[in-house]
């Protein structure tokens, strides 16, 4: 045997080696391939009702935040309503109170004078 057959030997058992080796690193990829298709198909199935029941407690929600903003914009009406009535009613008591007092001090004064004066 000459050098060139036997390094064509050993170039062509050097291959099948490799060839081996890409052989087994494919079957092993491909399994862990099958075991992650498994496990996106699980998720998937675990996930699909998650996803729609959050869909629907989001819709919820957003029908509790219109109800709520909905009373707080009635709060806040009654809330200037009643400030204005509030208003309405101290323009309107205000100034008969003040002269009413005023004149109960002034009367009290006065009998007070003339009670000095008897």
């Amino acid at each position: 045997m000459t050098a060139t057959e036997v390094a064509a030997i050993i170039v062509s058992v050097a291959a099948a080696i490799l060839s081996m080796g890409l052989l087994f690193a494919l079957a092993s990829l491909m399994k862990t391939l099958r075991s992650l298709r498994t496990a996106v198909e699980e998720l998937h199935t675990q996930t699909t009702p998650l996803v729609s029941d959050m869909r629907a407690a989001v819709g919820q929600t957003n029908q509790e935040l219109a109800r709520v903003h909905d009373l707080l914009g009635r709060a806040e009406s009654i809330s200037v309503t009643v400030d204005s009535a509030s208003r309405l009613v101290y323009l309107f008591v205000a100034n008969p109170v003040v002269k009413a007092l005023a004149f109960g001090a002034g009367t009290a004064r006065a009998a007070r004078r003339l009670r000095r004066g008897d």
